[in-house]
């Protein structure tokens, strides 16, 4: 599975507004200018992204001076996996038209005999994103380390008793 530009740049954004937001014991409003310049991504395309983002609930804009966006909930309320799928972004990894699609991805319809390997290892996918914060992607690196950990601890477990 390759996650495109679209899907890495919002949770590219997210993480920096997560981390910009927080001033001190205050919360501030972060410019998409502001995270365009840290981020080296097109401003344009950030307000495109952030259109999204806004409509999926995952963020707040402020408007007037000091205006920008803030997160809708906490950075530990705020899964990698929602932002991904708020950009219109498909977690999966086999080649078919749409997730649940009765058409596969052969030329007559069928679906290909690694179908159900590759859909398998899109669900982990999600399943591992889905247990990523945005707290957990600006943490210090121990703690990112650990959630995944345990994760695949989780999925390991899950596993043995099906």
């Amino acid at each position: 599975m390759r996650l495109s530009t679209k899907g890495r740049y919002a949770v590219m954004a997210m993480a920096d507004l997560a981390r910009h937001s927080a001033d001190g014991d205050r919360v501030r409003a972060v410019s998409l200018a502001e995270i365009a310049a840290r981020q080296e991504i097109s401003l344009s395309y950030l307000e495109q992204l952030f259109a999204r983002l806004r409509r999926g609930g995952l963020v707040k804009s402020v408007r007037g001076p000091g205006g920008g966006y803030l997160l809708a909930s906490s950075a530990d309320e705020t899964w990698v996996a929602d932002i991904v799928l708020a950009v219109d972004e498909p977690i999966r990894a086999t080649r078919c038209a749409g997730q649940g699609s009765p058409r596969g991805c052969m030329v007559g319809g069928e679906r290909c005999i690694t179908h159900d390997l590759w859909d398998g290892l899109g669900r982990e996918i999600h399943r591992y994103l889905a247990t990523v914060s945005l707290a957990d992607v600006i943490a210090p690196r121990a703690c990112a380390s650990q959630r995944m950990a345990e994760s695949i601890n989780g999925a390991m477990a899950d596993g043995a008793a099906a």
